[in-house]
């Protein structure tokens, strides 16, 4: 089994890969099953909403096409805390929990909030290191401008 470091490591790592934007990192750390979505709870219609919903292939893409969008204008950077690791020995997978804020910092120098949420994982620790196999990150915030040209 690969240690709760290594594993925990792979969150931070997924983290500050997409902060640098540096997405060949991120798909790096990413397993080839892997399922990435962004949800959010819409009390106005009562149901949780799917914002993104990308495997492997279509992460991908999205992430290589991040160069012909339209940018916002700063840099994005993600702040988690890591509050449970539960291991699944059979599946050779950690499930964990985390809480995390975004910051966004523009051309000035001004820092706010973007969003808050958490984020559930899970990490697939059966090959030769541990990869992301599967995240949901669940946003608090609802109300995000114009939005982010890179996932959550």
């Amino acid at each position: 089994m690969s240690s709760d470091q290594a594993i925990r490591e792979v969150v931070y790592r997924t983290c500050t890969a997409l902060d640098a934007e540096d997405f060949d990192a991120f798909m790096a750390l990413c397993a080839p099953d892997l399922d990435y979505r962004v949800t959010a709870y819409s009390p106005e219609i009562r149901k949780e909403m799917t914002w993104l919903d990308q495997d492997y292939d279509g992460m991908r893409a999205l992430l290589d096409m991040v160069p012909q969008h339209l940018k916002r204008l700063g840099t994005l950077k993600r702040h988690v805390s890591i509050y449970f690791v539960e291991h699944d020995e059979g599946a050779k997978s950690a499930a964990i929990t985390s809480s995390f804020i975004v910051t966004h910092t523009d051309p000035e120098g001004r820092s706010q909030l973007f969003v808050a949420g958490t984020y559930f994982d899970e990490i697939d620790y059966g090959g030769d290191r541990p990869l992301l196999k599967k995240r949901k990150a669940h946003l608090e915030t609802r109300d995000l401008g114009i939005g982010s040209h890179i996932p959550i």
